[in-house]
Formats: C-alpha cells, sequence, structure tokens
C-alpha cells in the first residue's frame, strides 16, 4: 500500500508520515519504484490542480479588483471617496483575507514573484511555477475587465505608475526594495523555524498596509506583477511597465538570498505545506468530520445533576 493510500485509510487528525515528509524525502525512497514520486504526494497528483490554479485566479483577481479599484472608483466619483490610506490598506486586507480562505488550497501565492521565490526556496515544484503565473494573470485581467465594464475607464486611474517627478528607474529601485521586504517576511513566516500557521496572514498583510503607507507615493507599491501589469494590458498604458516586472522579481531574489543566510536551505515541512497548500496532504475535498445536528432542546437533566440549567 502507497503512503498516499495509508494516510486517506488514518482517522482525521492523525499525524502521518506523509505530513511530516517533504519531496526530497520521498525521492531516495522511491528509486526503483515506477511514478513512486508522483504518487508519494497528492499535490503531486494533477487531479487536484485545476483546483489549486482556480485559487489563485480568484485570489489574484479580489486583490487586483481591490488595488485597482480603489483608484478608478475614486476617480469615477471624485473627490476622496476612497482615500488615499483605504487604497494603501484595501489590498493588505484582500491579501489578509485570500490566505485565510484559500491558502490552504494553493498556497495563496497570487503573486509571481512570490511564486518564484517559493521556488527557489525549494518549497515549490518549479513544474508548477508557469501555471501559477498563467492564473495570477487571468485572475488580474478579468478583474480589471470587470471594473471597466461597471464604472468605465478614468484616465491612469488603477495603474501603478512612478510619482511626480519620480524616474522609472527610481520606481525599479523602490519595487526591489518593498519586494524584498514583502517576501522576506512571506518565507519567515512560512518557514518551520515560526511555525504560526494561519497568523501569517497578518504578517504579510500588515507588511502589505505599511509599505503602501509611505511607499506607494514613489511608486505605487505593487509589489506584483501582475497587479501592474493587468491593468496596463487592459487600459494600453505601458508606462514604465518594466519596472513593475523586473523590481518584484529581482527583490524576490534577494530575498531568497536573505533567507538562506538567516535560515539556511529551504525546503522543510512547513515551508512546502506554506507554498503549496496542504490539499491532498492533510485534508482533501468532500465534507470534513462527520455532521452534527443541532438539538431541538437542551438534554435532559439527571436527578442531582445541576450542570444541565446552568448551560
Amino acid at each position: 500500500m502507497s503512503l498516499f493510500q495509508r494516510a486517506r485509510d488514518e482517522p482525521p487528525g492523525a499525524l502521518t508520515s506523509l505530513r511530516a515528509m517533504s519531496g526530497r524525502d520521498a525521492l531516495p525512497r522511491s528509486l526503483g519504484r515506477p511514478n513512486a514520486i508522483t504518487r508519494q504526494f497528492d499535490f503531486w497528483d494533477d487531479k487536484y490542480e485545476g483546483r489549486r490554479l482556480f485559487a489563485e485566479a480568484l485570489g489574484t483577481f479580489f486583490l487586483v479588483l481591490v488595488a485597482a479599484g480603489g483608484g478608478m472608483v475614486n476617480a469615477r466619483f471624485g473627490g476622496d471617496a476612497v482615500p488615499a490610506a483605504a487604497r494603501d490598506v484595501a489590498p493588505a486586507l484582500m491579501v489578509m483575507a485570500a490566505i485565510l480562505f484559500m491558502g490552504t488550497v494553493s498556497g495563496a501565492h497570487l503573486n509571481p514573484a512570490v511564486s518564484l521565490a517559493f521556488a527557489l526556496r525549494g518549497n515549490f515544484p518549479w513544474r508548477r511555477v508557469p501555471a501559477y503565473v498563467a492564473a495570477q494573470c487571468i485572475g488580474s485581467v478579468v478583474a480589471v475587465l470587470l471594473l471597466w465594464a461597471l464604472i468605465g475607464r478614468h484616465g491612469s486611474a488603477g495603474l501603478t505608475l512612478p510619482g511626480a517627478g519620480v524616474s522609472a528607474w527610481i520606481a525599479l529601485a523602490w519595487e526591489i526594495v518593498l519586494t524584498v521586504g514583502l517576501v522576506s517576511v512571506i518565507l519567515g513566516t512560512a518557514s518551520g523555524a515560526q511555525q504560526i500557521g494561519p497568523f501569517a496572514a497578518i504578517g504579510v498583510g500588515g507588511y502589505i498596509a505599511l509599505a503602501g503607507l509611505w511607499g506607494a507615493p514613489v511608486s505605487g507599491a505593487s509589489m506584483n506583477p501582475v497587479r501592474s501589469l493587468g491593468p496596463a494590458l487592459v487600459l494600453g498604458d505601458w508606462t514604465a511597465w518594466w519596472a513593475y516586472l523586473a523590481g518584484p522579481l529581482a527583490g524576490a531574489v534577494i530575498a531568497v538570498g536573505c533567507a538562506w543566510i538567516l535560515r539556511g536551505p529551504g525546503g522543510g515541512a512547513h515551508g512546502t505545506e506554506a507554498a503549496q497548500g496542504t490539499l491532498g496532504i492533510t485534508w482533501w475535498p468532500g465534507r470534513i468530520g462527520e455532521p452534527r445536528v443541532a438539538p431541538d432542546e437542551p438534554p435532559p437533566c439527571r436527578p442531582g445533576d445541576r450542570s444541565g440549567a446552568s448551560r
């Protein structure tokens, strides 16, 4: 019986060797066994890949809907319909929500720079990176198309552009610095050294809010190629587009180097689960746990038992 089959037969909540063992640990054990590597972990089973890609597209859709929508709504209704601080903080709150509601499905990358960093770190398989990036691009483009259809186009609203008097090269350097911080927070909170689980959403969202509040006037604080290039594609404005592609990717590479200096090589159990999600590893689609029906009335109180009355 395979390791995956044994894991499925175990009762919910039991710690299995499947959960504790990383993909690199499985490699030596799989030599000479046909298809052993691809079947050791359900993450490598393509039957769940559609769910993961849908999660990435959906999460990125909501992120760009909020990030680009703040500026577009503000331009549509004028004045401070959406205050500047709200436009900076709203994407951070959306990322926090996305990590909490679908992080276990796909890892909630929502950003090609994050997918690149996880792959370089050894927490995410390279063969899945192109599909993740494509799903993120689709989510971004669909979000901007929906905004355009609902509230129309209003100049450069929704785009990430260098601030007044800021050159594309300065915006590039700014995006590199901001992304180093973002990806460092993501890799750090995902590591086994921290083991903070879903509380990582607070750290990641908090950093995005902080970076937006002080960094947005310089470059827009994108830190995400698809957040910038999706609106650029739909709205047809490619001003300084290369800075918002190269900056986050370069920042992600530097952050991976920082992570190696701080914690050594990646690829551990916690890092891989955070990067890949736990779908097919610790849980499977379908009903989780036995359903419980709420009683119509409290249970009868036994003689001498006062606990029932206090409930």
